[in-house]
């Protein structure tokens, strides 16, 4: 089993670009479809608690925008969590787990950057 696990949406363009560096630079990871396979309460505890649930939500997503009102407004870590696990989308992407350390987002030069 890979030691790097890709978090993300099959479909979502960055995500793509994310799994096309890995392969062409011959990086084993293993792929989870969060919006398929949903996501662990533990996990997306620890995500919120080593990066900050401001840095895992994707406020500039479609899903995101679409949301009532009130939803949107007044976030804090529960109710950010709750909507995270509800909707999945909401999720800033990728999200990469690099033997323990976790980095979220593309970039090239980022992915490049990092301990392979």
């Amino acid at each position: 089993m890979a030691a790097n696990t890709l978090y993300g949406i099959r479909n979502c363009d960055t995500v793509k670009k994310a799994r096309a560096w890995l392969d062409q630079h011959g990086v084993e990871y293993r792929f989870h479809d969060y919006k398929v396979a949903g996501l662990d309460v533990a996990q997306l505890n620890r995500w919120c608690k080593e990066l900050g649930w401001e840095a895992l939500l994707n406020r500039a997503g479609s899903t995101f925008r679409k949301l009532p009102e009130p939803q949107k407004q007044n976030l804090n870590p529960e109710t950010a969590r709750a909507l995270m696990l509800a909707q999945p989308s909401v999720i800033k992407r990728p999200v990469l787990e690099l033997r323990g350390r976790l980095v979220v987002g593309f970039k090239p030069e980022l992915y490049k950057s990092l301990p392979w």
